[in-house]
């Protein structure tokens, strides 16, 4: 009688559908709302839907001088960085920023003695499962692999968290009132996907129309004829913009440099 008179909802959708109604009736707050959703819609992805494709992992030769290994940890802001030796594909640890300072104290310390094990997963693996094993294990960091075993990017367990509650700002993220592009140690620029086309043309000199889209990451969408995901590079006036992170169905940041001539001409 209770299900006839106060029937439930008998989909994912109509359960979304459900929360919705109860924000806008004032029984759970807005961010509630987000976060429930966020849960409900961590349920279908995987863990090659969320992570960082290969080709933009910022990754450690085990080989590389110490100063090297010192810039690049700088200039990225990671706390944790997988470690190669030969080819990119031959993970073989993971650094943690921190112990890499101990090596300025005791420069005859071996970096692969302050290696962690690199934890792998598959692309298929459930964000619901992959988190109990972040927490589990105490990691923060796997490597994604494919379905032939190499690597395909890696995931974080904020990457995780930020599909439940959205991006986590810290202090490498834009700040309000800021512009949102930022001159990396490479000569790069990093661009935040809410950066106004403005602010882009007057950073690079260009003519980029802006009369249709306000901010960069709906202009190359449009070009792109959908949000790129990461790891993917769109030409646009003579920029090349690769994806370093999305979030919400649309591009966080965006690494841009100026495509080679011969790039633009073809």
């Amino acid at each position: 009688m209770l299900e006839f008179l106060h029937p439930g909802p008998d989909s994912k959708s109509e359960l979304i559908d459900t929360l919705a109604d109860a924000e806008q009736r004032e029984l759970i707050e807005p961010e509630s709302r987000q976060m429930l959703e966020g849960v409900l819609r961590m349920a279908e992805l995987s863990a090659g839907d969320a992570m960082v494709a290969a080709p933009r992992m910022d990754l450690l030769d085990i080989d590389a001088p110490y100063d090297e290994l010192l810039g690049l940890v700088i200039d990225t802001g990671h706390s944790r960085f997988p470690v190669f030796e030969g080819s990119r594909d031959n993970i073989m640890g993971i650094l943690l920023a921190k112990d890499l300072l101990k090596m300025q104290r005791a420069p005859e310390l071996n970096l692969r003695a302050l290696l962690r094990p690199p934890v792998f997963v598959p692309e298929s693996k459930g964000l619901n499962e992959l988190l109990r094993d972040f927490r589990s294990n105490r990691n923060h960091l796997a490597i994604v692999i494919d379905e032939f075993g190499n690597t395909a990017g890696l995931i974080t367990i904020e990457d995780v968290l930020e599909e439940i509650v959205g991006e986590i700002e810290d202090e490498f993220d834009d700040k309000d009132g800021e512009s949102g592009i930022y001159t990396l140690a490479d000569g790069s620029q990093r661009i935040a996907g809410d950066a106004t086309i403005a602010a882009v043309n007057g950073s690079f000199n260009l003519a980029l129309p802006d009369n249709d889209f306000d901010t960069i990451g709906g202009l190359i969408a449009h070009e792109h004829g959908r949000v790129p995901r990461r790891g993917e590079v769109v030409q646009v006036g003579g920029l090349n913009f690769a994806v370093m992170l999305t979030r919400g169905g649309a591009v966080r940041w965006f690494k841009v440099t100026r495509a080679p001539e011969d790039e633009t001409q073809a």
